[in-house]
């Protein structure tokens, strides 16, 4: 993903997995002031990681946009925060 911003990924509602569309991505664990450090994840040629923070799974789901995750709440905006 080099030349792109690195998409940013909450669990601020403690769901088992996610489903997002890359494979090159950031874990924040929950929404600030309840976040864990920010961890670069890279699932390499598989379609599974767990961030070994929170222990969310992530799942790779080539069908979403790299904005868009299910549950459909799951994307940190930084600016937001």
């Amino acid at each position: 993903m080099a030349g792109h911003a690195t998409p940013h990924f909450q669990n601020t509602n403690g769901y088992p997995s996610i489903e997002i569309g890359v494979k090159e991505f950031m874990c924040v664990g929950a929404t600030p002031p309840f976040d864990h450090p920010h961890v670069f994840l890279d699932m390499g040629d598989d379609s599974e990681r767990v961030c070994p923070y929170c222990s969310t799974l992530y799942r790779y789901n080539p069908q979403l946009k790299a904005n868009e995750t299910v549950p459909a709440d799951c994307v940190f905006d930084e600016e937001a925060v």
